[in-house]
Formats: C-alpha cells, structure tokens, sequence
C-alpha cells in the first residue's frame, strides 16, 4: 500500500507539473492571440473635409487616400466625407458628419482637415461610444488645447516658426512691407493671432513696416464669391499705397486666388500661401490647366513656375513645392492606417514625418511640439510642421535652416 501511494503521489506530482506548464503556455497563447487581434484584418478609416470650393487641396488630398487604399462604398478602406461651406453656421450638421463615422463598426479612426470649429465637440461624442477610435485633426482652428483634450493628435503649420520665417523671406526678396489681410473669426483663433503678433514684431526686427488689413470673411453673409471680389477690388488700391516692393498675405483660401491674380498685374509680391500649394489660387489666378497632371506635383510646380515667369512674376511668387493640404490629408490618413497596422506610433514624430514624405518626396519638412506661451507647457500630441519655402524663377529658400529666434515662441 506504502509503494502504491508513492507511485500515485509521484504521478499526481508529475500531472501537476505538467498541469502548469500547459496553463503557462495556454495563458502565452492567449496573450498572444489578443495582441493579434488589436491589429484588425479589415478596417475602416474615415477622412472629413472641407469642399473644392474652400479647401481643394485637402480634399484632394482625400482622394488620393481613396485611390491608395480604396473606397469604402466599393469595399475599399476610406470614407471621405465633407463638412458645410458655411460650417460656422452649420456647425451642428459639421459635428453630426464627423460623429457619424462612429457608426460604422469597421472604423477605427477619423481624420478631420481642416479641423474647424465643432471637431471638439465632434470627437468628444465618437469617444463616448467608441473610445476605441483614434481621432486625428488636421490644421485645427480651435484653441490647441480644447482641440488636443479631444484628439489623440493634433498636426497644424508651424505657425510661430512661419511667423518669423515668412517674413525673413519676404525681406531676403528686398520687400520693404508687409501686408496681412484676415478678418475677425480667424484673428480670434489664437494660432493666427499668435503667427500676426510674430510677423508684426519680425517687421520691427528687420525695419519692414507692417500694415493689418480687414477683408469680409467668406463664410459671412457676403459668402466665398463676395469676399473674393472685395479683395479683387481692394489689392490695387494697395498696390498704390504701399508700393511694389509690398509682400501681401492673406489668412483665407479662398482669398488667394483673386488676390495673386492682382498682384500678377497689378505688381506685389506673394511669398506663400497660409495653407501653402502650387494649387493654392495659382491655377485659377492664371487659367493654367493642370488635369493631365493630377497629382503630379513636380509637373504642376513646373507648369505653374513656367507660367509665373511668363507673367513676369520670377523671385516675387512662393509655394511650398507639395501642397499642405493635400500632403495632410494623404499623410495623416496613412499615417493613421500604420498606427492601426501596427507598424507606426501615434505620437511619434519620425513616423508621422516618414507619412508626410510620402507625399512630398524631397521636399525639406521642419517643426515642433506646441508649446503653451502662457504656461509653457508643450502639448506631447501637438505637432507643428512646416516645409521649405519654394520662390518661382529663383528656387528653394531655405527656411527650414534658418534659426528661429527664442523671442518668437513667447510674442503673443
């Protein structure tokens, strides 16, 4: 009986060892399967933006997502959506678009560019049913930090560095003024207001005088088509005032194009657009066709330089070589997809750098984290970026070099 429970004690032993280690590889397994399954086989990922009329580029930019990756109507990967042109009277059917995508039980992020007013509110509401969805705002005009309590990121121009750098540029050229058109609304959003009181205080530094202008805002009562023809109205008289050697910017897209196409008369220089592109208003501004090379931006850079030096406007007109808008758009839905994939971090900088060059091959980025210039607390999902400043008939600047000075992250 003595040999008989030894031998069971001893097999007993053996079944509990063996017991365990099977728990161990069975918990191992099951880890492994529920990392696995983080990583969706199909998913879905929505982009909101605005339409050709007010922002062309980012749409576009949309578009070219949906060529890559398919649309999800045809059984593809992007929903692209579009907000109001009049989204700040709309606001509430801007946040119903945006929150919609939630819906959807494939989606698994939503990229709004530009991030107007009501993204917040938006992304608030996909979080309180699907906290699982990664919200991205592209070139948000809310507050930084109302619109990054809501976002998981946050991508805008580099306003502070721009600020400065626009500026810079503008003096390298001999400019000897500087003009800013915006109104109100935008002059209220602190990233404006901040990038005016840098270019204002940049004009001190380099002995350029400064001139503030108001135009009507286009999503006002006078819409898109009366607040161009204000500025078409307006530019030559300017012109007259603050004479040619006057650099001219406006805080509005659709401001751009009747304001390039006076000053391609009228005399004047433009360094860039607020949200840069060799699309942004030069097409328009001087009838070039640019269908058969849709999305080529190296050919529509050249075919826009060709025609601004034909025009007589060589070393007075600057882009960015690759548009802004498009390159955000394209570069956070990818950027979005490797994030889901697995292949990419949110909040890391490198990896939404290496989407960005995707779309912009060559071209030379620079930037930063927000920095709060009250507080100065950065904001770690706060990305501020900015690409190289391209003059047509002379060639790159630069500016992605030249040292922003200290002061300008605490002028506001």
């Amino acid at each position: 009986m003595k040999r008989l429970f030894a031998v069971m004690l001893m097999a007993l032993l053996a079944f509990s060892v063996f017991a365990g280690g099977s728990a161990e590889t069975a918990t191992t397994t099951t880890t492994t399967t529920e990392a696995a399954a983080e990583v969706p086989e199909q998913f879905h990922i929505g982009i909101v933006t605005g339409t050709v009329s007010q922002s062309e580029d980012d749409l576009r930019g949309a578009e070219a997502l949906i060529a890559e990756y398919g649309s999800v109507s045809e059984g593809g990967m992007v929903q692209h959506l579009t907000y109001p042109d009049n989204f700040m009277e709309e606001q509430e059917t801007t946040i119903s678009i945006i929150a919609g995508l939630a819906d959807d039980p494939l989606m698994k992020a939503v990229i709004v560019n530009q991030a107007v007013p009501g993204t917040t509110e938006a992304f608030r509401r996909i979080k309180e049913v699907r906290p699982d969805i990664i919200c991205i705002a592209g070139e948000a005009h809310e507050d930084p930090g109302v619109i990054a309590s809501a976002a998981d990121l946050v991508c805008n121009n580099d306003f502070v560095s721009r600020g400065y750098l626009i500026i810079h540029t503008a003096h390298e050229l001999g400019c000897d003024t500087f003009v800013h058109i915006s109104f109100p609304r935008h002059l209220s959003m602190e990233t404006m207001s901040r990038r005016l009181a840098i270019m204002q205080r940049t004009c001190e530094e380099l002995g350029m005088t400064f001139v503030s202008v108001t135009a009507p805002d286009p999503t006002s009562d006078v819409g898109i088509a009366g607040a161009q023809q204000y500025i078409l109205e307006q530019a030559p008289a300017w012109i007259e005032q603050y004479g040619p050697n006057t650099a001219f910017f406006c805080t509005n897209d659709a401001h751009t194009e009747p304001l390039l196409r006076q000053l391609m008369t009228y005399g004047g220089y433009f360094i860039e657009a607020d949200l840069p592109s060799p699309l942004m208003g030069y097409p328009g501004a001087l009838g070039i066709e640019l269908g058969d090379v849709s999305g080529d931006f190296p050919a529509i850079l050249a075919r826009v330089e060709e025609a601004v030096v034909e025009r007589g406007g060589a070393g007075r007109f600057g882009t960015w070589a690759y548009s802004y808008g498009y390159t955000v758009s394209a570069g956070l839905g990818t950027h979005a997809i490797n994030v889901i994939r697995g292949e990419s971090e949110l909040l890391n900088r490198a990896d939404i750098m290496e989407a960005y060059g995707k779309y912009s091959p060559g071209a030379s980025w620079n930037g930063a984290n927000y920095v709060n210039v009250d507080t100065g607390v950065g904001l770690r999902n706060f990305f501020l970026t900015y690409q190289d400043t391209y003059i047509m008939g002379r060639g790159y600047m630069h500016v992605t070099d030249v040292e922003v000075p200290e002061w300008a992250y605490t002028v506001k």
